[in-house]
C-alpha cells in the first residue's frame, strides 16, 4: 500500500479551509478540480454547483495528501456535528484496489461500486460495518 490520505468533505467552503491549510502546513496544491471540469452528458453539473471543489489535494510529508471536496447540493448538507470524514487509501494496482474495497466493505454499505470513475481512476466507495466511510482508489 502506497499511502492511507484523510479526505474531508465541505459545504462549499474547501477551497477556502485548504488554502489557510496550505498556509499552516506550505507545499503546492497537487490538483483542483471543479464540478464544472466533470460536467457532460452524463453528468450535468447546476451552475450554482460548477465552481465547487469536488477534489483538492495538498501533499503532507513524502507520502501522504490531504484530499477533500465541496458536497453538491442535491446530497443534501454535511452535519458539522456527525463524521464528515473518508479515509481515502490509494492503491498500487487493481488487484490491490478490489482486495482492499473488497475486504473493508464486508458487512458494510457499498456507496459506489469499485471501476472506472469519471475521472479517470479506478474508485469505489463505502461505509465499513463500523460506520467508518472510505474510498479505494488506483
Amino acid at each position: 500500500m502506497r499511502a492511507i490520505n484523510p479526505w474531508i468533505n465541505f459545504n462549499g467552503n474547501a477551497e477556502e479551509a485548504f488554502t489557510f491549510y496550505k498556509s499552516v502546513f506550505g507545499g503546492e496544491f497537487t490538483k483542483i478540480i471543479r464540478f464544472k471540469d466533470l460536467s457532460g452528458p452524463e453528468f450535468e453539473v447546476p451552475e450554482d454547483e460548477a465552481n465547487k471543489i469536488m477534489y483538492i489535494g495538498l501533499p503532507l510529508g513524502k507520502n501522504n495528501v490531504l484530499i477533500a471536496n465541496d458536497v453538491p447540493g442535491f446530497l443534501g448538507r454535511v452535519s458539522e456535528n456527525e463524521n464528515r470524514s473518508k479515509i481515502h487509501v490509494n492503491a498500487e494496482s487493481r488487484e490491490e484496489a478490489d482486495k482492499i474495497f473488497n475486504g473493508l466493505s464486508a458487512g458494510g454499505e457499498v456507496e459506489g461500486a469499485i471501476g472506472d470513475s469519471p475521472w479517470g481512476t479506478y474508485a469505489g466507495m463505502f461505509r465499513d460495518k463500523y460506520g467508518i466511510e472510505w474510498i479505494v482508489e488506483c
